[in-house]
């Protein structure tokens, strides 16, 4: 204990001195080493206790004045000590290999004045100084490492830091093993490997174990967390991880990417809980960069909606692709603050246009796309929820087609090139408003793009796709709501599926697939297989650290509740109204071939919606949908609340 205590103190007081101070202290360390190095490499080299002559003494005063310039040059005294790596210990050796060349010319030079000096002495010096210098900077962080866990532990003895367990013993997870015991917010007790080579190996001062061991290793150390330090692995790999770690009862977290760490953006405090794209295991593809820039690049673009989840993460996306300029047209002011300040905020050379309005208002459209020469359209801004617009039958219907035609009509009186309609998978044999709503929207922008004679300047696109993981309505973040309340967690039905897909990998498909369109084009995006919502909810449980309560396991944390399908949902979505669709230059875009009205009788159809509308009657509404949409068959009865007046909240 007095030999800790004096460490404490010699750290105590090196640390409190100035920096120059530090500096001083450091040269004349290694000085005093290089010159020791030297009389034990003579000392070596001869098998005896070397004394030099008076006419060698020279040399001995030589080394330390060029060992102290060639360390300075190679930042020897700019390193931190107690942060002190392999790149420093590279950089000290480098120091080393160049003082011992330039202190052998000189000797060699001098060997009439410098005496009998033989060669290998300067190869043992050099390995000598090696081990004195690094090994002095390898002590000193010993010493301060120590001093601050003592002081640590003296200041908060009581404090419980929990103990993880690293998934990956590589380079990351000794790095994330460093920071971990520099932080003292959890303690790492073990790593796990799926390299043989490195099983019951020490990394760091843990050891490495094979998953098998897994199980021991949380009943002994009473680990509750599991840290991936994996940011390389595939998704694939990833949750094939995560699918093996779901019978443990560990909460399981990831890695942050270590450039945000090393940059300062976030701190080992910031470790993430795991993706949930990694639980689905979808490898991003590669983007055509031609397709990404055709559209953008150059070219003064307008999203609507631009404050919504897709529309703010096309804005994002837009904005790296060099716009002339981008418009945000959002009626909420709320969300178009938000996705404003946070385009400021990269500091591109884009200028960013907020635009307060109604995608209703053809007029408004109208005159800020003539305003700002809009030449490329993404059309996010929807209703897109289904049990709310479910009982808001005629308000959906109002968004949703007729907000889409005032812009399509809008895009079409400036001169807009290309109008890209945000579609959605419910639009296939549709169950509810929402799905028939967007179905019918699409048929409005291909019986235009039917017209060359009257609308030939502007290319209409439609792209539909599926759920994407973290949007406002998405199951991911109820559950994850649910989880920390304690549960239990909603699931509409045991067998329901949905098709999932992460919003920058919907948004970068969006724009590709914008770009390969003709006129009229519907496009699919290629969502994968899907996913049983049920086991998505039981992932997420046991990821979390808890385990699922059910009939088999009463004793369990949180309890999976089935409450019935909400008014306008099915058990699964389609992507596909029929089976002609054909491939396009990217794998994971498909062009579907629909059935599509023509603009004269579609026009009369929508005359007659904007009546019904108008009447407020959405009874009127779903007949003239039943009548229109292919495959639309609604699940529940009308529930307009505004027909109901006594079912309002």
């Amino acid at each position: 204990m007095a030999f800790t205590a004096r460490l404490t103190l010699i750290g105590d007081w090196f640390l409190s001195r100035s920096r120059p101070l530090k500096r001083l202290i450091t040269i004349s360390v290694d000085s005093t080493a290089v010159i020791f190095s030297l009389w034990l490499a003579f000392s070596l080299r001869l098998g005896e206790f070397y004394t030099p002559p008076a006419q060698q003494l020279w040399i001995f005063l030589l080394a330390p004045v060029i060992a102290v310039p060639v360390f300075i040059k190679f930042g020897l005294y700019r390193a931190v000590i107690r942060y002190i790596g392999i790149d420093a210990l590279w950089a000290i050796s480098r120091a080393v290999i160049m003082f011992t060349l330039v202190f052998a010319v000189i000797v060699l030079i001098a060997d009439e004045w410098a005496g009998r000096v033989p060669r290998t002495v300067y190869g043992i010096n050099a390995v000598l100084v090696l081990l004195f210098v690094g090994g002095s900077r390898m002590l000193a962080r010993w010493l301060f490492t120590h001093r601050q866990q003592h002081n640590w532990s003296e200041l908060q003895p009581e404090r419980y830091v929990p103990p993880v367990v690293i998934y990956g013993a590589g380079r990351a997870g000794a790095q994330l093993v460093a920071m971990l015991k520099m932080s003292h917010q959890l303690r790492p007790v073990a790593f796990i490997d799926d390299n043989v080579t490195l099983h019951h190996q020490q990394i760091n001062g843990l050891t490495v174990y094979p998953f098998e061991q897994l199980g021991g290793l949380v009943e002994r150390y009473q680990v509750c967390d599991i840290l991936l330090a994996m940011p390389s692995a595939s998704r694939r790999r990833r949750s094939e991880i995560l699918l093996q770690l779901a019978d443990c009862p560990v909460h399981v977290r990831t890695l942050p990417d270590l450039m945000e760490i090393a940059e300062g953006k976030i701190e080992v405090s910031d470790i993430q809980e795991v993706d949930i794209g990694d639980l689905l295991g979808r490898e991003a593809v590669s983007p055509d960069q031609d397709l990404l820039h055709k559209n953008i690049t150059n070219k003064v673009v307008m999203v609507t909606g631009a404050g919504g989840s897709i529309g703010s993460e096309l804005c994002r996306q837009i904005a790296h692709l060099a716009p002339k300029s981008l418009v945000l047209f959002e009626i909420s002011e709320f969300s178009l603050y938000q996705i404003e300040k946070e385009l400021e905020k990269l500091q591109l050379d884009v200028s960013i246009i907020p635009v307060l309005g109604s995608v209703l208002n053809q007029q408004r459209v109208l005159a800020v796309c003539k305003h700002f020469h809009v030449q490329t359209i993404y059309h996010a801004a929807a209703y897109k929820h289904v049990p709310i617009v479910e009982r808001n039958t005629n308000e959906g219907i109002r968004n949703n087609v007729f907000g889409t035609l005032s812009c399509a009509q809008a895009a079409i009186d400036s001169g807009v090139e290309t109008f890209v309609l945000v579609s959605t998978d419910k639009a296939v044999r549709p169950t509810n408003t929402m799905g028939a709503s967007k179905r019918l929207a699409e048929l409005v922008l291909q019986a235009l793009a039917q017209q060359p004679q009257l609308y030939k300047q502007t290319r209409f696109t439609m792209v539909r796709f599926g759920n994407v993981l973290g949007s406002s309505g998405s199951v991911v973040p109820l559950f994850h709501e649910q989880i920390a309340a304690g549960g239990p967690v909603t699931v509409t039905d045991p067998e329901i599926i949905r098709y999932f897909m992460t919003i920058p990998e919907a948004a970068e498909l969006v724009l590709q697939a914008g770009a390969m369109g003709q006129g009229g084009d519907v496009f699919v995006l290629d969502m994968g297989e899907p996913v049983s919502i049920l086991e998505l909810a039981r992932r997420m449980i046991h990821l979390s650290g808890f385990s699922v309560r059910d009939e088999s396991n009463p004793e369990g944390d949180i309890e999976i509740c089935f409450t019935g399908l909400r008014p306008g949902e099915k058990l699964y979505e389609e992507l596909l109204i029929g089976d002609n669709v054909t491939d396009t230059a990217h794998s994971k875009i498909m062009r579907a071939e629909e059935l599509v009205i023509a603009w004269e009788h579609l026009e009369q159809i929508l005359a007659a919606l904007a009546e019904a509308n108008d009447k407020d009657d959405s009874a009127a509404a779903r007949e003239l949908l039943l009548s229109t949409i292919d495959g639309y068959k609604p699940q529940c009865e009308l529930n307009d609340w505004l027909r109901q007046p006594h079912s309002l909240p």
